[in-house]
């Protein structure tokens, strides 16, 4: 009777556990269609806003009229890696973690670690120099909030400290799905000129002054919507886990509820056994 209780108690729990991760996967899928909406919406803007400096930067020669697209022997390199706060939420952290391990192992220069998310930040702390941690951006996530610290890092990049800045991340492909990506932010990669461009633009008040102004505000879209991806690929992939969760934890309940009642089919069958055999013992005595 004492294995029955302890089986009955395991059920007990499994079904308590079963109640936690379909409220976190609930939880995530609400949070997804707002995370998904931002991103959604964002990466248009993106998109146009890269097109537009690679159209007017085609008529320009970009020589010394922005640090922020010169190519210089490199020497330092910057990686933004993004991670959430929290886990459970299957691979999501551990394979952006594993690609930054990659792209440290295979790198000959100096590197240093922006971390946005305290996974990453715990997993690099001790054994690598972070450069800067910023996993409180997502208490109250803004455009202007992503700005102020992208600010300091091209303050950087300008100044010489790095001579390349990479972001890693999870892109939100759809709720199962994410993928890790790895993207030079710095120095901004701009299609090759061909000999013959055919442009039919008007300036105003000139390309070189519409490039300044374009490429800082590109620089910190990207970042933003790297961060804004990996929020929604989280839910996703937070709400997968919960999901299976749910669902290995309801095949191992219905399991146990099977043994059980075969055990407890066992022991009555074995105190029935046990008096008709007494029963006998007092017939013949």
């Amino acid at each position: 009777m004492a294995n029955l209780k302890e089986i009955r108690g395991r059920i007990t729990s499994i079904s308590s556990t079963m109640q936690i991760t379909s409220a976190m996967k609930m939880v995530s899928a609400a949070k997804l269609k707002k995370a998904t909406d931002a991103i959604v919406m964002l990466r248009p803007y993106s998109e146009k806003l890269q097109e537009i400096i690679e159209n007017v930067s085609s008529t320009v020669d970009l020589e010394g009229v922005s640090s922020y697209t010169e190519e210089r022997e490199v020497k330092k390199v910057l990686y933004i890696v993004v991670t959430s706060n929290k886990g459970l939420a299957g691979a999501f952290n551990s394979a952006v973690i594993k690609e930054l391990n990659h792209s440290i192992a295979d790198s000959e220069h100096e590197i240093e670690i922006l971390t946005v998310g305290k996974k990453v930040y715990d997993a690099v702390r001790r054994s690598k120099k972070v450069y800067d941690n910023q996993s409180a951006i997502f208490d109250g996530m803004s455009f202007e909030v992503v700005s102020n610290f992208v600010e300091n890092v091209m303050r950087d990049y300008r100044e010489g400290s790095f001579d390349k800045v990479y972001v890693i991340y999870n892109k939100f492909i759809n709720a199962a799905t994410q993928e890790v990506i790895k993207e030079q932010l710095l120095p901004i990669a701009l299609p090759e000129k061909t000999e013959i461009t055919n442009t039919d633009y008007i300036f105003e008040p000139n390309a070189t002054e519409i490039l300044e102004v374009l490429m800082p505000k590109s620089i910190k879209t990207q970042v933003y919507k790297a961060i804004l991806d990996s929020v929604a690929s989280e839910h996703g992939a937070r709400m997968t886990a919960m999901h299976k969760a749910t669902d290995n934890a309801e095949a191992l309940r219905n399991d146990l509820k099977i043994f059980y009642n075969k055990a407890r089919q066992a022991a009555i069958t074995n105190e029935i056994l046990e008096i008709v055999g007494g029963a006998e013992a007092l017939k013949n005595s």
